[in-house]
């Protein structure tokens, strides 16, 4: 804690000295004048699209996620080792080589045509969809056997054991880690950029290379990953005591 206060200290002495030098120029963004206003339109234009992309392939992996986490569950080694294979295939890729992968490579595999939405859609949903797998299937193992015992005696399918007894019950207890994974994806989805993406990053870069000031352009994107970020971890506390409440009724 102690640490944590210094460094603190230090961060805020050093801003405080850098706002005092000449080198600062804040006129670039500063929205109480005509181009710095603009500047600050163009870099927020790039939020839909960090958004959209984050949402969409948050969505897709999560789905995913759960396909490939329900082999794992299985007491046949052969069925455990699709999700092993996949889990350990598509966690060993980084992410920015699976973004190349996907825009550039995936097109002359398949004989199709990707935009970079789509492609950074692809490639983000399937490099979380492992990480999704694993948090789904330590989810469903950590529920005891007595739930899937009860479903048995009322007769209950596997499917609809899992769709109103199981799952409901892993849901409460991974959302912490959902929740982090959306923060996850929304801070790689700026790696999408590489690939001409208009998001946050993107316009950041763009006006850097227009404006000349990257301290100041950089700062801007910054406190908008930070808004975004505090936005998502403020709405899955929310959802997390709701949950607890509904559980409690």
């Amino acid at each position: 804690m102690q640490l944590s206060l210094r460094a603190f200290g230090i961060v805020a002495v050093a801003f405080a000295l850098s706002g005092c030098s000449g080198n600062w120029g804040w006129y670039v963004v500063n929205p109480t004048i005509p181009a710095g206003a603009s500047n600050l339109m163009f870099l927020l234009g790039g939020l839909k699209y960090t958004v959209a992309l984050s949402l969409t392939a948050i969505a897709i992996s999560v789905f995913v996620g759960l396909v490939i986490a329900l082999p794992g569950l299985s007491e046949k080694p052969l069925v455990r080792s699709i999700n092993r294979t996949y889990v350990e295939l598509i966690r060993a890729v980084p992410i920015l080589v699976m973004i190349l992968w996907v825009y550039y490579g995936l097109p002359q595999l398949a004989g199709i045509s990707i935009g970079v939405f789509w492609a950074g859609v692809i490639a983000l949903a399937l490099s979380d969809s492992a990480f999704e797998a694993e948090i789904f299937r330590a989810g469903i193992q950590s529920i005891g056997k007595g739930q899937y015992e009860a479903a048995h005696s009322i007769s209950l399918s596997y499917t609809d054991t899992m769709r109103f007894v199981i799952l409901p019950q892993a849901i409460r207890r991974i959302l912490p880690a959902l929740g982090n994974q959306l923060v996850y994806m929304l801070k790689m989805s700026s790696l999408v950029s590489v690939i001409g993406m208009q998001e946050l990053t993107r316009k950041a870069n763009e006006l850097v290379v227009s404006q000349y000031r990257p301290l100041e352009i950089y700062t801007v994107l910054v406190l908008e990953y930070l808004v975004l970020i505090l936005i998502v971890s403020a709405g899955v506390r929310w959802l997390e005591r709701r949950l607890k409440a509904d559980e409690r009724n």
